[in-house]
């Protein structure tokens, strides 16, 4: 599928369905994607229970969700957690939250939040960034499970480096306010412009912000070439992206206050830089897999 040829697959993967379980959760990844047709979530369940059935760890995290959801059948909670468990034996960790989540909720299953909590810090510490991801949202959030947010800011960390550009994002706003610990504007850039980097778009003008208040250079008590270059170009790469009004408002007062001082002739060269970013994660965003 790598060249986007869906309906060639579709059709190849079809002949070998049969008796062929990675074809069958493959079929069922075509249908949940919608790559090359319209996105049919039963059909995809129907495939991952075929391929779960015949082995495929991924296919039996994905159905225990089928079974979770009620998609293609009634809603069925203890068989989920089942299959998630029989994923995480074959070494999906990140199952074992899935099955974790659902004890926190209790609303398909009966609710035992400890367990829940054991579940996906086992998952996280096995290396799961999408268990790491779960503990820092539910810490961070409180309700049902309390509120902690120097273990919310400890997950994070160690989602960012991994390379999880949310974790990234979320981190560097924590370390910019003092949540979970001191604040560290120094690290809180280095994070957020990380994200940024990468094509994260809601990092861009918490960067551009974290930049326009650097501090300033002592020989001429402002800021700093390199830095007032950084603050136009995420604050134009946040203007080419948001829509939220509250967000253009704060973008425009920082490009109005960044235009006074910079240099006339940076601007070209610093909009093609801009131009570039933008190009290339667009790419990259609509690039078939």
């Amino acid at each position: 599928m790598a060249d986007g040829n869906y309906s060639l697959a579709f059709t190849e993967y079809n002949r070998h369905a049969e008796r062929n379980a990675l074809a069958q959760f493959s079929l069922g990844l075509i249908e949940q994607n919608g790559w090359g047709r319209s996105p049919d979530a039963i059909r995809a369940c129907m495939w991952f229970s075929r391929a779960a059935r015949s082995g495929i760890p991924a296919a039996k995290q994905f159905f225990g969700t089928c079974l979770s959801q009620g998609i293609g059948n009634p809603v069925d909670g203890p068989a989920a957690i089942q299959w998630y468990k029989a994923a995480a034996d074959q070494g999906l960790a990140s199952a074992a939250c899935d099955a974790g989540k659902l004890l926190i909720a209790g609303k398909v299953v009966p609710q035992d939040v400890a367990q829940g909590l054991a579940l996906c810090t086992g998952a996280a510490q096995a290396e799961s960034t999408p268990a790491m991801m779960s503990l820092a949202a539910m810490y961070s959030e409180g309700g049902i499970v309390a509120q902690d947010l120097t273990l919310a800011r400890f997950w994070y960390t160690e989602a960012a480096e991994r390379r999880v550009l949310e974790a990234q994002f979320r981190l560097g706003l924590m370390l910019s306010e003092g949540l979970g610990g001191d604040a560290d504007l120094a690290k809180a850039r280095f994070w957020l412009e990380h994200a940024a980097a990468e094509g994260y778009a809601p990092a861009y003008l918490p960067t551009a912000i974290l930049y326009a208040n650097a501090p300033l250079d002592p020989s001429t008590g402002a800021l700093s070439p390199a830095d007032l270059a950084k603050i136009y170009m995420w604050n134009s790469a946040a203007k080419a992206i948001t829509q939220d009004p509250s967000q253009l408002a704060e973008i425009s007062r920082i490009e109005a206050l960044t235009l006074k001082v910079m240099p006339p002739q940076w601007k070209l060269d610093l909009d093609q830089r801009v131009a570039a970013h933008l190009k290339k994660f667009n790419e990259t965003q609509d690039a078939p897999l």
